[in-house]
């Protein structure tokens, strides 16, 4: 296809903007969903896998963890090759990693192939958001799409566990896997006629290839301490220095990010206030909803003891809470400013959590049910306000590294709140059971020693206490964050004539950042 005048193609891609979002949305869906999906699939993971705690961990975290790590890098490359080459290849990557998932026989082959995916899915999700801003020219119908993106990408980590269930009760373990087939195809088909090809311009330089590696390895080290902390003692030797390590990669990247002439990372992003408080916000209310979810889809079936499908139709009210509530913040941000429904969001997730870690062994559902319902209706209220706020503080041409860091903070959360959560749990339960798992004990019907499964599921349950009302402690210092950077603009003090300058006053001063970075994105045909 040759190149057609830039007006030809935005008007094209205008007129079917909203074809693309629900093609952008499905690809988004399908990557989200797999954040959650394999939860319910815990306890079938640890009987015919013979998973241990921490293996359980890293099939969820091995996904999330590769999505996380490599989004600003798969950001830089859309920007610099094309988003919808990006979005394409993303989808094919996830594709592989999901046909080599449902075929794996160890639970380190599984990790491998969830890695897979996640390297795929950092490469879609990127892709969807920055197509989505350059698409929406219109503020308001930009700020509408990228609320109901946010809808979506919140309703697809609450109905996974409902999937998952309902593909374990007539399937076999491996459907969860092999159900993206088919969505990726529609998705891959669907795009190639209403993806428009889009690039940032001025993304000629060197990619960050150190800055890149040196994110990897300090993500990776810091899940990996972790998660394994446990096992090997918090206050450990082993513990401590991996943990020293990681933090020092860290700062070792944020050093060399500041120096790079071609950061993979803009630090000046974060000269902005309110882009690092929504980043902040949308990495907390992430970093509770996957713990939660993690460890609410535990209980169902080891501690209450229902079935993958009785788990996940369980988790419905929680989902339809956050689709309800996202609109509703999208539009309370509206009318009474982004400050609003992020803090309202917050507070109530705070408060949901804490409900929730006051159960015992003999809670019930209703209890759960309650607590993820609060939960999600906050940070349903939230989630859409702050993405939406992260985005505006962009010039266009930052719209795919912007996106990219919205998507890795919203990841991270969700790596450490798998992690921290799990973690927390799991050093609670070893400390009351001793080795061996609450899948194993559940399995068995007892536990050597005389220990019975009651005594195990109230170890659980009280370690799931602890690991929650941890995370309340983390979202109330997010709301803190949240109130200082969403603090409304002060009023323009007036001017009495006499005094007033002669030329006009501007109305809104243009943010510093935008004023920095004056390019525009590029559309174009060539090389679809």
């Amino acid at each position: 296809m040759g190149f057609i005048e830039m007006n030809d193609i935005t008007d094209r891609a205008y007129s079917r903007r909203w074809w693309t979002l629900g093609v952008l949305c499905l690809s988004l869906l399908v990557i989200v969903v797999d954040t959650t999906i394999v939860n319910v699939a815990l306890p079938t993971f640890a009987r015919d896998l013979h998973a241990s705690s921490s293996g359980l961990q890293w099939i969820v975290d091995a996904y999330t963890l590769t999505f996380a790590a490599l989004l600003l890098l798969a950001g830089a490359i859309a920007d610099r090759y094309g988003r919808h080459h990006a979005l394409a290849f993303g989808l094919g990557l996830f594709a592989f990693g999901s046909l080599a998932a449902a075929f794996t026989q160890t639970t380190s082959e599984l990790i491998a192939a969830r890695a897979v995916m996640g390297v795929g899915g950092a490469f879609i999700m990127p892709a969807t958001l920055s197509i989505i801003t350059a698409v929406f020219t219109d503020h308001a119908e930009r700020t509408r799409a990228i609320g109901l993106w946010s809808a979506v990408s919140g309703l697809g980590v609450a109905i996974g566990p409902v999937a998952g269930g309902w593909l374990l009760t007539r399937f076999s373990w491996d459907s969860i896997f092999l159900v993206n087939l088919p969505i990726v195809a529609i998705a891959l088909v669907a795009g190639h006629w209403l993806i428009p090809a889009s690039r940032a311009a001025g993304s000629s330089g060197r990619l960050d290839m150190a800055g890149a590696a040196l994110s990897v390895a300090a993500f990776t080290g810091l899940t990996y301490t972790i998660i394994e902390a446990p096992s090997h003692g918090w206050l450990s030797v082993w513990t401590l220095g991996l943990g020293a390590l990681s933090v020092a990669l860290l700062a070792l990247f944020v050093a060399w990010e500041a120096r790079a002439a071609h950061p993979m990372l803009p630090l000046r992003l974060f000269r902005n206030p309110r882009f690092t408080g929504a980043g902040l916000s949308i990495t907390v209310l992430f970093f509770a909803l996957s713990g939660v979810v993690f460890l609410s889809s535990q209980i169902y079936q080891f501690v209450l003891g229902y079935s993958p499908l009785a788990a996940g139709v369980r988790a419905l009210p929680s989902a339809a809470a956050l689709a309800v509530f996202s609109p509703v913040g999208a539009a309370l941000a509206k009318r009474a400013g982004v400050r609003v429904p992020v803090t309202l969001g917050l507070v109530m997730l705070a408060a949901g959590m804490v409900f929730f870690a006051t159960a015992d062994g003999s809670s019930g559902y209703g209890h759960y049910m309650l607590a993820m319902v609060i939960d999600s209706a906050g940070i349903g209220l939230a989630m859409s306000a702050a993405t939406s706020a992260s985005m505006r503080e962009l010039p266009p041409a930052m719209a795919g590294v912007g996106s990219a860091v919205n998507d890795t903070t919203r990841n991270m959360g969700s790596v450490l709140g798998v992690a921290v959560f799990g973690s927390i749990t799991a050093s609670v339960f070893a400390s009351r059971m001793g080795s061996v798992s609450l899948g194993a004990a559940a399995a068995a019907g007892h536990r050597p020693g005389g220990a019975s499964v009651h005594a195990a599921a109230d170890a659980f349950v009280s370690g799931a206490d602890r690991a929650v009302l941890a995370g309340a402690i983390v979202v109330a210092a997010g709301l803190v964050v949240a109130w200082r950077a969403f603090r409304p603009a002060r009023a323009t003090v007036a001017v009495p004539a006499e005094v007033a300058p002669a030329a006009p006053v501007a109305a809104a001063p243009v943010p510093a950042l935008v004023a920095e970075v004056a390019e525009v994105p590029v559309l174009e045909t060539a090389g679809r």
